[in-house]
């Protein structure tokens, strides 16, 4: 098997979709199954190789850091009639999604696609929702022609069935258990952002209006007075919205910039609460990652969130941008140390239930199906 893969985000940026498809390829690379990757150049430094295509690009307006390829559809021709893929994987609706849709119906390549954002959803936080009809005319035109569209969680396949999408399969996500553990637990984490206060509460994701951060902004200053004394605020990440954040900002909140690697690991295991307030995620990776690192979750009640948090048991659900609730979930959890303790084991144990191998061995199957179909097809 030969996998082409199209896709307007991967390594070195930092997000979750372009982390999750560097784990894929470094599966398929494991399994030695030959692939090719088409990308964005970012104009920085990255990852090129052989089997990765770079294209020009210039950034997206509705989402800055991410930007869309200018691809040279000849060379894309050139390079997938040399490779012979027995697969085109379309992991972006944009132009490279588009350049490799094109290319794979015209070389009768099967196409399979991914989903990963809720752009629709994202419209309403920029004041474009009037658009939101019209993105979802043109999903529908676009996912049409593949085999399998693959969806991160059960609520985002609901509501692209609700929007008239079909062939739709599950593609979970999993996490790494060795990098993402408490035993990166570390007061050193602590020392290298100053924080003398003993209840680190941290945020990790893209600083935009789509994550819920005035929802953040307004907990970190409703907190009972007494409590807030003792607590410290991480904010990991970056976007368009931190200059704004920075200056609304209590004083007990300390702004990272981009983490990874085991500064992530210690960051999310010394963390006495994890606090995500997005109710857009199709998923939710930084989620799992914190319950993989012992860290309970509160976080809202919606998205793909809702089905990797246990309400109660690895963390607490609250209501959307509902200031009370989230206040309500942190205040409760950080009376209770005891159940917070309980907590930290079951979200360790929770998450040790979320393998790659065995997601990835799924995804892999898919793919088998796929080829399959279409071989009997033509033979038909």
């Amino acid at each position: 098997m030969k996998v082409a893969i199209f896709t307007d985000t991967y390594v070195p940026q930092v997000n979750g979709v372009a982390r999750t498809l560097k784990r894929w390829t470094g599966y398929l690379e494991q399994k030695r199954i030959p692939y090719r990757v088409y990308a964005p150049d970012l104009k920085s430094k990255e990852e090129y190789a052989d089997h990765i295509h770079r294209f020009n690009s210039v950034p997206f307006w509705l989402y800055p850091e991410c930007r869309l390829a200018l691809p040279n559809l000849m060379k894309i021709k050139r390079d997938l009639e040399a490779f012979q893929p027995h697969l085109i994987h379309i992991a972006t609706p944009f132009n490279l999604g588009l350049a490799g849709l094109h290319l794979g119906k015209k070389m009768d390549i099967p196409l399979v696609g991914s989903y990963h954002t809720h752009f629709d959803q994202y419209l309403d936080y920029y004041k474009l929702s009037f658009l939101s009809p019209f993105v979802w005319k043109y999903m529908q035109w676009f996912h049409q022609s593949f085999k399998k569209t693959f969806v991160p969680s059960l609520h985002t396949k609901k509501e692209l069935e609700r929007q008239g999408l079909d062939n739709l399969g599950l593609w979970q996500r999993g996490v790494d258990h060795q990098l993402y553990s408490p035993i990166y637990k570390s007061e050193d984490v602590r020392k290298h952002f100053s924080i003398d206060a003993p209840i680190l509460l941290t945020y990790v994701g893209r600083l935009a209006p789509e994550k819920g951060l005035d929802t953040l902004m307004k907990v970190a200053k409703n907190l009972p007075h007494r409590m807030n004394e003792n607590i410290h605020w991480l904010i990991v990440g970056d976007g368009p919205l931190r200059n704004h954040l920075h200056s609304i900002a209590p004083e007990n909140m300390t702004f990272t910039g981009f983490q990874d690697g085991e500064m992530l690991a210690r960051i999310y295991a010394t963390s006495t609460l994890f606090v995500f307030p997005s109710a857009t995620e199709t998923f939710g990776n930084v989620v799992l990652e914190s319950l993989s690192s012992g860290t309970p979750v509160v976080a809202a009640n919606a998205g793909g969130v809702k089905e990797i948090v246990s309400h109660g048991n690895t963390g607490v659900l609250c209501i959307p941008n509902d200031i009370h609730s989230f206040t309500q979930g942190i205040t409760e959890l950080l009376s209770d140390p005891e159940r917070l303790d309980t907590m930290r084991k079951q979200a360790r144990q929770e998450a040790l239930g979320r393998s790659w191998d065995e997601i990835f061995e799924q995804l892999l199957n898919d793919y088998k199906d796929v080829i399959g179909e279409m071989k009997l097809a033509s033979f038909a």
